[in-house]
């Protein structure tokens, strides 16, 4: 297989190779190590090409959440609920999608202490071209077949069932 790489570092294919080790107690273990190892590598690709949007991949993941639910308003507990990395500070993004005028708060009509995030009109352009740009970066990144990648899905979710 033939690799062609804009990188300056090296491009590997295997595992080992990334990882400099040929060492693991289980296929399980070695499983685990590649699925981290391939998420990095994704958002690597994903984080490249939303810089040219000014985005990073958290921010791209909130304007995401907020098309899905639009035109309506979201809480930002609500949307720390549907984000990929569950860890993230949803308020300090929403301030830096506030200040790229991509979003804006209001105080919700029903609890007027609750804050709700809508999107702009700039946000909905900003995320339809980005995800224009990432799809094609995907589809060019990732060349399994649809019977492959639901195979993928299936394990994936097999792995998670424990997940709390």
């Amino acid at each position: 297989m033939e690799i062609i790489c804009t990188y300056t570092y090296i491009c590997v294919v295997k595992l080992e190779q990334a990882i400099q080790s040929t060492k693991f107690k289980s296929e399980v273990q070695k499983a685990g190590l590649n699925i981290l190892y391939t998420a990095w590598w994704l958002k690597t690709v994903m984080s490249r090409e939303l810089k040219e949007f000014g985005l990073t991949h958290e921010q791209y993941n909130v304007l995401r959440i907020l098309k899905g639910k639009h035109p309506e308003l979201m809480c930002v507990k609500d949307i720390a609920c549907r984000m990929i990395e569950k860890n993230s500070n949803v308020p300090r993004i929403i301030d830096r999608l506030e200040i790229k005028k991509l979003v804006k708060r209001a105080t919700s009509e029903a609890d007027k202490r609750e804050t709700v995030i809508s999107l702009t009109q700039s946000g909905i352009a900003v995320l339809e071209a980005s995800t224009k740009q990432l799809d094609a970066a995907y589809a060019d990144t990732i060349t399994i077949c649809e019977a492959d990648a639901a195979s993928i899905n299936e394990l994936l979710e097999k792995i998670r069932e424990n997940e709390n």
